[in-house]
């Protein structure tokens, strides 16, 4: 899963609607979201390839700013309302380029979830960005399948955070990098 540096900080894109999939869907974070999304940050195999858990002083500001907070996508499962994960949308996140990061919890991995909100995620970004970009580390494999299979092109590699980093781009013109 991805997620970029500064998206847990302040993305600021466009307000969106609320975005339904066949199965998801993907609206601004409740409060009542709080602790599983608490759980993103905190879970060692979710953070695997993020820089490992969050510190408990900036999960609590993070919690008192992800409520409502624009590019925030809280992705529930439409049947039964469980909060399966997050998809972050920022505006000019990576070199002006509109950027898509993810986490979802382990117990929903291999259903299909990610694949299905991050592709809607990236859909709705193309409608009006000209491409949106993604990074995942070298070594999640897991996280680099999901990308290409939602049409993003492996574009450069580098090192940032102490790890090998791949960015992954589609541009709305049906190019991939």
């Amino acid at each position: 899963m991805s997620i970029s540096p500064s998206a847990a900080q302040a993305p600021v894109p466009a307000p969106w609607p609320p975005l339904r999939t066949e199965r998801l869907l993907l609206r601004p974070v409740r409060g009542g979201d709080v602790p599983a999304v608490t759980r993103l940050w905190t879970d060692p195999d979710v953070r695997r390839h993020l820089g490992g858990p969050v510190t408990a002083p900036v999960i609590r500001i993070r919690q008192r700013r992800i409520v409502g907070a624009p590019g925030f996508h809280a992705v529930v499962r439409a049947e039964d309302g469980v909060l399966l994960g997050l998809v972050t949308v920022e505006d000019g996140g990576r070199d002006g380029e509109t950027e898509v990061s993810y986490q979802f919890l382990p117990e929903h991995w291999g259903h299909g979830y990610a694949r299905e909100a991050v592709g809607a995620a990236v859909a709705r970004v193309l409608e009006t960005a000209p491409s949106v970009v993604a990074v995942t580390q070298e070594a999640n494999h897991r996280s680099r399948r999901l990308l290409e299979s939602v049409g993003l092109e492996h574009a450069e590699s580098f090192v940032e955070w102490d790890a090998h980093q791949v960015l992954y781009r589609r541009r709305g013109d049906g190019r991939a990098a």
